[in-house]
């Protein structure tokens, strides 16, 4: 049987609310429950009914997400859940279809979004387009290479996060443009940023901040909280838990690791979520003292392919026929020829012959610059009809920095 589909009504935010309950097993407290409403965009908002009861949702921020050459519109999907018991009866594949075709309507040639169960969103045509890694660090293996960068005219600054917000979205907004995944946060996600209330701290103690600045203003910001503990033999056993550390330049960034690091009472640093390629890797003379676990971070869908290929740099010359396969979105299921190189790009419909065979979703593992484009070749998932065709088109869609987009959504 089929479920209507339509946006929801603030009327229908509670009902909207216990679907997304249910999917993740989730009880929120009505505060984060009303934060959430205050996120979300009522009109991107999905919702499949049976009768008069919400079973599926699914939801979209219009962000500005940067990806490699600067930021561009991306629709960043979020809230996507059905209920147990109508499960298996093809309402999350409608809600997916209808989702794309608006977001395409809407002209975003782009959606991300971060996968609760990484096995769903491949069948969507979702690649993983970037990772993550969650550290624990021992503070006491934690010594700086001798050259760590020092800048004289910097300084540290303890600030409570509720009266540094706009020392925090100022620095942020000079830094979202520098890596691909990074997007711009509105005033609803930073409220849930710097969120303090006894159920926002998980037992870890109210948010604290430091802030890396000069007589010219702020350079860099660490958000934290810090969970007291003393061992057996009464010594501190304290750990740091960093939500966010952001700087414009290296000195900033090494001066905010070092204050986190040399935080007194405290023996182990932790953080859930930090860049692939992050410079602590470099600073730290001892980097086996990291201890890093790997994980995915964004997944990226191509909506329109042309207008996207198009819309990004590259970091070397590319001319390729990419036949493209896309059971979501069979527009962009045909042959397209990229033409790129460092100055600019178009990708345009071809009869020719394809250099490259791929799904939708292997290319858009591939788009912020990172991702399983060579993984896919070698496990035969890519087909390569001219030798070396995947490789130049690998080396061409690459990024440093890598991708990574840094907050949930």
């Amino acid at each position: 049987m089929t479920y209507p589909i339509r946006p929801i009504a603030e009327a229908d935010w509670s009902a909207f609310g216990d679907v997304l309950a249910e999917g993740f097993n989730w009880t929120p407290h009505p505060v984060q429950s009303e934060r959430f409403k205050r996120e979300i965009e009522f009109d991107r908002t999905l919702a499949a009914f049976d009768g008069d009861t919400i079973v599926g949702c699914t939801a979209v921020y219009s962000f500005r997400m940067t990806v490699p050459g600067g930021p561009i519109p991306v629709a960043g999907v979020t809230a996507v859940s059905v209920l147990p018991s109508h499960r298996r009866r093809g309402v999350l594949s409608a809600l997916m279809r209808r989702q794309l075709t608006d977001v395409r309507e809407r002209g975003e040639a782009v959606a991300a979004l971060y996968a609760s169960e990484t096995p769903i969103y491949g069948r969507f045509g979702y690649g993983r387009a970037a990772g993550q890694l969650a550290l624990s660090v021992d503070k006491h293996g934690a010594d700086f290479v001798r050259d760590a960068p020092v800048d004289p005219a910097l300084r540290l600054r303890v600030a409570k996060p509720a009266e540094a917000r706009a020392d925090f979205e100022r620095l942020f907004a000079a830094v979202v443009t520098q890596r691909p995944g990074l997007y711009e946060r509105n005033p609803a996600f930073w409220d849930n940023v710097l969120a303090d209330e006894e159920f926002d701290q998980h037992g870890a103690g109210v948010l604290r901040s430091m802030i890396a600045e000069d007589d010219q203003g702020v350079r860099g910001y660490a958000l934290f909280r810090v969970k007291s503990e003393w061992d057996g033999n009464g010594l501190p056993a304290g750990e740091l838990r960093l939500n966010e550390l952001f700087a414009a330049d290296p000195a900033a960034y090494a001066l905010l690791w070092r204050g986190v690091l040399d935080r007194d009472l405290v023996t182990k640093i932790v953080s859930p979520a930090r860049p692939v390629d992050d410079p602590l890797f470099a600073l730290v003379a001892n980097p086996r003292h990291l201890r890093a676990r790997w994980c995915d971070d964004l997944w990226v869908r191509l909506v329109e392919v042309d207008t996207a290929l198009a819309a990004r740099s590259y970091a070397a010359p590319v001319d390729v026929v990419l036949e493209v396969t896309d059971e979501t979105c069979p527009w962009n299921s045909r042959r397209w020829r990229l033409s790129a190189d460092t100055t600019g790009a178009e990708c345009k419909p071809v009869d020719d012959e394809p250099d490259i065979t791929l799904k939708a979703a292997s290319l858009g593992s591939a788009y912020l610059g990172d991702g399983t484009l060579i993984e896919d070749f070698g496990a035969g998932l890519v087909g390569e009809h001219t030798p070396g065709a995947v490789r130049a088109l690998s080396t061409a869609m690459s990024w440093s920095p890598k991708p990574w987009g840094a907050l949930v959504f």
